[in-house]
């Protein structure tokens, strides 16, 4: 019998390491040639790591979470006839989020140690810890006291012999102002904790989020918009669809307009790079769309959007969030984007504050379209109104700029034909 070890391989593109996110294999259990061991996550993908041989599970170099450095020692497999090692062949990657921005220094992980336990895909919820489970010890007198006085004894720390509750125990507890229990109303308390690592997908949903709140001076412009006009027109172009034709949301609307304002606003279509301090202002227009998937916020990229028509940009809207919530979209469908629309307004927000997508420069956030009554100069008629709610990087983005940009895009939204007259 020997022993083989696999190590953690290069996944390419310069990654030096790699998250553990999933095990699937704990000591102990045999594994065959091409069986999935485990699963590591990096900036960009999350890869597969396959066994080369076939034999059992003698020790595991990490656990979930724990970043693991290529050529790291990961599993040890005890194998028929003699032993050896190699680099694992990562298997197809699953992309998971978009890093355009510089990765997150990570403090490297110590030395593995041998697991003698299994290793769980999750955390485990625990259980409540009880305390004074047993009837407390006191007299019939002190019971009666505390049942008159509407106090709960098992919140009472006795000092008599083995913990019996005493008069002077009851008298220190009111002293140091504990309220009468009410009376049981069948409601029970809840003390159960229920820690959760961060790791994968929301660990890089993390960093990110840390990154461009502390990396970035938000300035965040909201203003409302008249939209009964664009969903009339909205409703009208999808009555006449064609049965092709991928029904109409407001995002193509504003993806148009964005393309439009670009033009005459070029300053919000750039990425920064604060650290070489060099800001690039882009002709394509690349507009990332985040949408919630059940691992976590992607941001699917539709690219080249200024030489997409309506019907397009709404088809492939549909398409990129479908790829980023089934996992199966490309690594270049998530990266690269150069502006971002985030929309919250299917959910009743009238305001927010989008966190810019850095390293773009800009954000546009859609709010919940409401009837409202509003006044035109002689009666109050109902309109239907959404808020854009709109952040920027004000190292980049003067607030002026930023205003100019916004009211922009509602010339266009409040007049729709405009959106399809070519300059």
């Amino acid at each position: 019998m020997g022993e083989f070890i696999i190590k953690m391989p290069d996944v390419g593109e310069g990654v030096a390491e790699a998250e553990l996110v999933e095990w699937h294999c704990k000591v102990g259990d045999p594994v065959r040639e091409d069986m999935v061991l485990a699963a590591v996550m990096t900036d960009k993908a999350t890869v597969e790591i396959p066994s080369p041989v076939t034999g059992t599970v003698l020790w595991l170099g990490a656990e979930i979470g724990d970043t693991v450095a290529v050529k790291a020692p990961l599993v040890r497999i005890q194998v028929a006839g003699e032993g050896g090692e190699a680099d694992a062949v990562p298997m197809a990657e699953t992309v998971t989020i978009e890093t355009a921005e510089q990765p997150v220094e990570k403090v490297a992980s110590p030395p593995p140690v041998e697991i003698k336990k299994p290793i769980q895909s999750a955390p485990v919820a625990k259980a409540p810890v009880q305390t004074h489970v047993d009837k407390p010890l006191a007299s019939p007198a002190v019971r009666l006291r505390a049942q008159d006085g509407g106090i709960d004894l098992r919140q009472v720390s006795g000092t008599g012999p083995a913990g019996r509750i005493t008069h002077d125990d009851l008298d220190q507890f009111l002293a140091r102002g504990a309220q009468p229990q009410p009376a049981p109303t069948g409601l029970a308390r809840k003390t159960a904790v229920d820690e959760i690592k961060v790791t994968g997908l929301r660990r890089r949903i993390s960093e990110k989020m840390v990154l461009a709140t502390s990396r970035i001076p938000h300035i965040t412009y909201v203003e409302e918009i008249d939209v009964t006009d664009l969903e009339d027109l909205r409703a009208t172009m999808n009555a006449g669809r064609k049965p092709d034709q991928t029904k109409l949301t407001i995002l193509p609307f504003l993806m148009r307009a964005m393309v439009k304002t670009i033009d005459e606003q070029p300053v919000v279509n750039a990425t920064f790079d604060d650290d070489a301090g060099i800001i690039s202002r882009h002709a394509a227009v690349h507009i990332g769309i985040a949408t919630q998937t059940p691992a976590g916020l992607t941001v699917p990229v539709v690219r080249h959007a200024e030489a997409r028509g309506i019907w397009d940009c709404a088809a492939e809207v549909v398409r990129l969030a479908e790829a980023a919530r089934t996992g199966s979209a490309l690594r270049e469908e998530l990266s690269g984007s150069t502006i971002t629309i985030t929309s919250l307004g299917a959910m009743g927000g009238i305001a927010t504050t989008p966190i810019i997508n850095r390293p773009e420069v800009a954000i546009v956030g859609v709010n919940k379209i409401m009837t409202r009554p509003m006044w035109d100069g002689s009666q109050f008629i109902p309109r239907k109104m959404m808020n854009l709610s709109s952040s920027f990087d004000h190292r980049v983005v003067d607030g002026w700029d930023a205003a100019t940009f916004v009211q922009r895009i509602k010339a266009l939204l409040e007049t729709p034909a405009l959106i399809f007259i070519e300059s």
